[in-house]
């Protein structure tokens, strides 16, 4: 829906179907309950997220015609993609490799090339798309002693900077602005905000300026603004509270480097204050531990007394460090209703997501807002609910939110 903010939607990685005829079932399900919902008189973007698989099957004409079609007959449009996860992502084990192929590869290369001709064709006059994309890699894949780390950096910022040139084509090509979106997380090689600037400015403006002066021909100052302008950052809130990073510092140092958000993906994490009592260690650690399931990676970031913090790459790894003395704070990678702040003996970090759309709303920073909370399958039983009605009671959240 069209807010004073800019566009808002939810992103459709909370349903599964790889292939696009069973994805697409399940768009024509439940996105008219939420539009109906949220925006019943009114036009209403939709985040959509494609596989690889769905991808390809959408250069079929014939199927991009009927998704338009359906579209206009729900009012319905398109304006960003979810391009980070490459398969499967509900029912079989994620985990890490939610992240493969990675940007070292020419297969996640063609496929978000693809996804942005998809969207350059979707996409309304007079709106910028997006597609947000993984952090480069996961980061444990990768050797930083051995040379393999710069090689696989060099590797993946190569190739997101020939995805810029894609975008400068068809730009001159169709008029249309088209971004992509990197977002950061925890154990992808771009983790935080200061790594994501120092990556942009240290290396992909280099590299992509050399790419797009030798393909086009046209200056350095050019090219720069046209990587400026085609490569952005998605603000996952969840991500950026997960390492309690001080949101008005990023977005200022953002501004500084002259480098935009391409949209928020509005999302919320648990949190919990870890007092001294073992006991009452003991009792949230075991909270923590009912949101433990197989499918996806839940990344534990503490807080320590120093303000230091310490990662752990899933829950079960962090329950070694429970009763640490130094610890004030845990903080846990897992996409929970942002409607609820407080869980009983947990609490979510929905105070961080006022505080960014508080300084979005007073800065307009990007016109791009997407919820995105696509563990319902895997919540605690308490917790769920259908999944039209939570998404709508989202959306209403955030509205309220932008209205205060």
């Amino acid at each position: 829906m069209v807010t004073d903010y800019g566009h808002l939607t939810y992103c459709t990685n909370i349903y599964g179907g790889e292939k696009w005829e069973d994805h697409f079932k399940l768009l024509k399900e439940h996105f008219p309950k939420v539009k109906h919902a949220v925006s019943p008189d009114s036009p209403m973007g939709l985040g959509l997220r494609l596989s690889d698989l769905a991808s390809k099957a959408l250069l079929d004409d014939r199927k991009l015609t009927e998704l338009t079609d359906w579209l206009a007959s729900e009012d319905g449009y398109v304006f960003t993609m979810n391009g980070f996860p490459f398969g499967n992502f509900h029912d079989d084990v994620v985990k890490a490799h939610v992240h493969a192929p990675d940007w070292t590869t020419p297969e996640r290369l063609q496929y978000t090339t693809r996804l942005f001709d998809i969207l350059a064709q979707l996409l309304p006059e007079g709106m910028d798309g997006g597609v947000s994309t993984s952090p480069l890699a996961y980061r444990h894949w990768y050797n930083r002693t051995d040379g393999e780390w710069q090689a696989m950096r060099e590797r993946a910022t190569q190739q997101v900077a020939e995805v810029a040139l894609h975008l400068v084509r068809l730009h001159h090509e169709q008029g249309k602005v088209l971004h992509l979106d990197i977002e950061p997380e925890p154990d992808g090689v771009l983790e935080t905000g200061d790594e994501f600037i120092d990556w942009y400015t240290g290396e992909l403006v280099p590299a992509g300026v050399k790419v797009l002066t030798d393909a086009l021909g046209i200056t350095a100052t050019e090219a720069e603004e046209a990587i400026k302008r085609h490569i952005r950052l998605c603000y996952d809130v969840c991500h950026f509270a997960l390492g309690y990073e001080d949101h008005r510092y990023v977005v200022d140092a953002l501004e500084k480097n002259g480098i935009q958000i391409g949209k928020f993906q509005i999302s919320a994490a648990l949190k919990a204050a870890m007092p001294s009592d073992k006991a009452a260690r003991q009792i949230i650690g075991e909270a923590f531990m009912g949101f433990d399931e197989s499918i996806y990676l839940h990344q534990v970031i503490a807080k320590e007394t120093d303000g230091q913090i310490r990662r752990f790459r899933d829950l079960p790894d962090a329950q070694v460090a429970l009763f640490d003395e130094h610890t004030t704070e845990w903080r846990s990678h897992f996409h929970i209703p942002i409607f609820l702040e407080d869980l009983g003996i947990l609490q979510s970090t929905q105070s961080d997501i006022a505080n960014v759309l508080g300084l979005h709303k007073g800065q307009p920073l990007t016109a791009h807002l997407e919820v995105e909370t696509y563990t319902w399958g895997v919540l605690p039983e308490r917790l769920q609910l259908p999944i039209a009605d939570s998404v709508s009671r989202e959306l209403q959240w955030v509205v309220a939110q932008l209205g205060k």
